[in-house]
């Protein structure tokens, strides 16, 4: 550009953005050897930074401390202000991750699907497209007086569904 010429407010902010990607890439390279794996990475307009990471044996405040500290060693604040913040994946939080829902296998959980269908179980199997969840329903047999506990496998594939979550039941 020009001297003299202004540079519009929207293109300096696109230009002082922090990239979602180099923050995955810093994040992801990091934990690669780690028994870690990545669950989201957000950036917002204004430079704030949040990272969940989950692991199969839980996350400890140390290693989120580390992770923090090994973002902020690869980024510069003289060239980009940014507000950081690394956590574990929450308990009852959707699942993005398919690394979460092997997490998660014979642990209850309920499903939501986009067609607005609910439906909470244990979770038996989970593969790259699709999860099998165990459901238990009333029924009652014919000519029967009562009704009985039976299980249903029901299958679901990951387009289908808008949210899965882990269940904490206190008993």
């Amino acid at each position: 550009m020009d001297e003299g010429t202004t540079v519009p407010s929207f293109v300096k902010l696109l230009l002082s953005m922090i990239s979602k990607d180099i923050v995955y890439q810093i994040v992801d390279q990091y934990i690669v050897d780690k028994d870690y794996y990545l669950v989201d990475v957000n950036v917002t307009p204004d430079n704030q930074i949040s990272v969940e990471i989950d692991s199969f044996e839980g996350v400890t405040i140390e290693f989120c401390m580390e992770i923090n500290r090994h973002i902020e060693s690869q980024l510069d604040r003289e060239v980009e202000d940014y507000e950081l913040e690394v956590s574990s994946a929450g308990l009852t939080s959707p699942f993005k991750v398919l690394k979460q829902y092997q997490k998660n296998i014979g642990n209850e959980v309920e499903v939501l699907t986009k067609t607005g269908l609910k439906y909470t179980g244990i979770l038996i199997e989970v593969s790259d497209d699709k999860f099998m969840l165990d459901i238990e329903k009333t029924e009652k047999p014919e000519g029967a007086k009562r009704k009985i506990i039976v299980t249903e496998t029901l299958t679901f594939f990951y387009e289908e569904i808008k949210s899965t979550k882990y269940i904490i039941r206190f008993k």
